[in-house]
């Protein structure tokens, strides 16, 4: 790209502009404005110099686009359901390892605070959609990268951007893995006798299986998302919205992302639902809550309260026989997030035979994400007016 007179000019158009002649009329001059000469162009557009097999893997760049989008709005919701809850329970930071924070930093109110390792294309859009969607402020996300003087749009809005991986998990109550999967043994080995019990890794390493990662980590609390390519004609859908933090105010965006009904060529295995219902439950957990108290505070995150509406109880998260014997003030069991992500849990088996609670999952999911103002539709509602659970076994994988 050639920049003159704030005018960016794509390389293929091979033209200059005069900067000695003052063409811009005075309001362009006051307010620069940014123009693509190539729009309406087809012969200077992306598929001109491609041949006719590799347009047919045109499609590829819709699934990209759709995995980042996706990938993004999850983990935001995610950020979302966790800060909301942390502000309703008691700070718990024993294990924090206080040496590798600096004096000056505390973690004493600052609610829920967030770790993203890895200052590339995907960890940026996440901060970008953690700032706009979430309303976290930028003193609750730090970022650890090997190339901080890149991250200075994020220094110059108060975010912290260093190369320091330990001191980030001491610091980050949820820790975004977004590195490069080439580097993740290393970062691994630097990482695994300094996570906190209580750190929820979330991990967007495709790549790399669930278990795997357990075990370089030496840490249980992790949540995967696994999507999969389903047979779609829509799968444009995520082209058409260029940024993420753009798309992500399209109120059919959002409907298309909802993770029990997802859309555009995309599905999200459910156990990533269970296993984040199962983080809110171990944060409550690691804060000495009582059972009851416990659920009382997530059924009110999902707005399960009222008559009629279903609600969580101690049976829908462990076995009845571990239930009868828990008592009010006894918190639950810490649960280990690698098994319910790979084996049935009794949330799994209720949340899978419940429409109505998968109903109410999908709704809060749309108010929590889509802007009220603009959102006008009930996502993860097909049709036919029903609601089901799209799970990799029914979905037509291509």
């Amino acid at each position: 790209m050639i920049q003159y007179c704030n005018i960016t000019l794509s390389c293929h158009t091979m033209c200059r502009v005069n900067t000695d002649i003052d063409f811009y009329p005075p309001l362009c001059r006051t307010f620069p404005m940014m123009l693509d000469f190539t729009v309406n162009l087809n012969s200077l557009g992306f598929e001109c110099g491609l041949s006719e097999n590799e347009k047919e893997l045109i499609f590829l760049r819709a699934r990209a686009n759709g995995l980042t989008v996706c990938g993004c709005v999850h983990a935001a919701f995610l950020c979302k359901l966790a800060y909301s809850l942390s502000i309703g329970l008691p700070r718990q930071i024993e294990d924090v390892d206080m040496v590798l924070l600096p004096s000056n930093i505390s973690k004493k109110g600052k609610g829920l605070t967030v770790g993203v390792l890895g200052g590339g294309h995907i960890g940026k859009q996440l901060v970008q959609v953690l700032l706009e969607k979430n309303g976290l402020k930028p003193s609750q996300i730090n970022i650890s990268s090997r190339r901080p003087e890149t991250l200075e749009e994020f220094v110059k809005r108060g975010i912290m951007c260093y190369f320091d991986n330990q001191r980030l998990v001491a610091w980050a109550d949820v820790l975004f893995l977004c590195c490069l999967p080439s580097h993740l043994s290393k970062v691994c080995a630097e990482l695994q006798s300094h996570l906190p019990k209580h750190c929820l890794v979330y991990s967007f390493l495709s790549a790399v299986p669930l278990n795997r990662l357990a075990q370089l980590l030496g840490h249980s609390f992790i949540l995967k998302p696994q999507y999969e390519f389903v047979a779609c004609d829509s799968v444009n859908m995520w082209l058409s919205r260029g940024h993420v933090t753009a798309a992500l105010k399209d109120p059919e965006v959002i409907d298309a992302s909802c993770p029990l009904a997802m859309r555009g060529g995309l599905c999200l295995d459910p156990k990533w639902l269970f296993g984040l219902l199962y983080s809110l439950l171990n944060m409550c957990t690691a804060a000495n809550v009582g059972s009851t108290e416990a659920l009382g505070l997530i059924n009110e995150l999902f707005q399960l309260k009222g008559p009629g509406t279903v609600a969580f109880i101690l049976n829908n998260f462990v076995h009845s026989s571990y239930a009868s014997s828990l008592t009010p003030d006894e918190s639950f069991p810490w649960i280990n997030l690698v098994d319910v992500q790979s084996k049935e849990t009794p949330l799994s088996c209720f949340i899978s035979r419940n429409n109505s609670m998968q109903g109410c999952l999908s709704a809060l999911y749309n108010s929590v994400m889509v802007d009220p103002l603009k959102g006008k539709k009930e996502p993860g509602k097909p049709k036919d007016g029903t609601l089901s659970v799209i799970t990799p076994s029914h979905c037509k994988k291509i």
